[in-house]
């Protein structure tokens, strides 16, 4: 059995080519969503996806009417394939009842993982570059050495109020305090 499933981001969009396609298609049930991509929650996928049966085929328009990443796109039909549900994208003419359906499907995977490990390689020698020339992420400190050193040698004299200190500085009394005692630490 063929089911199909559509979805389209706003209410503003019209889901009607994809149903055209997917009846045309032969889909006897037909679920749609009114969701972004990104969303994880999708009602109607989940509910197609349980409807399916072994040797069902789940049916869509475009693959990227499936999957919020090709990442995820792979995660829902490698599911689909352990419960024996097919798979099948009208546009992209991807078919994975078919072997050579399943091994487009299988190299889309291979780039999928092939290009998070370049992204992967690619964000750590920027952080080593950053590094050598002595960048270290993250937020700005909130008090230089000297204005610590200062702020120290007041909370010791117990002449001034701490939240005189902490204004004085621009931070909270807790930021004051945990700096001073990170200080004191060293």
């Amino acid at each position: 059995m063929l089911i199909g499933y559509a979805r389209v981001s706003t209410s503003d969009q019209k889901l009607d080519l994809q149903l055209d396609a997917l009846k045309a298609a032969g889909c006897e049930e037909i679920f749609s969503d009114v969701a972004s991509g990104a969303r994880t929650d999708r009602p109607e996928l989940e509910t197609a996806v349980n409807y399916l049966r072994p040797g069902d085929t789940l049916v869509v328009w475009q693959l990227s009417r499936l999957g919020r990443s090709l990442q995820h796109l792979i995660e829902v039909v490698n599911d689909l394939n352990n419960k024996g549900i097919a798979f099948k994208s009208l546009k992209e003419n991807i078919d994975t009842s078919t072997a050579g359906g399943r091994l487009i499907f299988h190299i889309f995977g291979a780039l999928a993982e092939f290009e998070r490990e370049l992204i992967r390689e690619r964000t750590n020698a920027g952080l080593q570059s950053a590094r050598a020339r002595g960048r270290f992420g993250g937020r700005p400190a909130k008090m230089t050495n000297k204005q610590i050193l200062k702020a120290v040698e007041l909370m010791d004299a117990e002449t001034v109020a701490v939240n005189d200190i902490a204004n004085m500085f621009g931070v909270s009394r807790a930021t004051l305090y945990r700096i001073v005692a990170d200080a004191k630490k060293k």
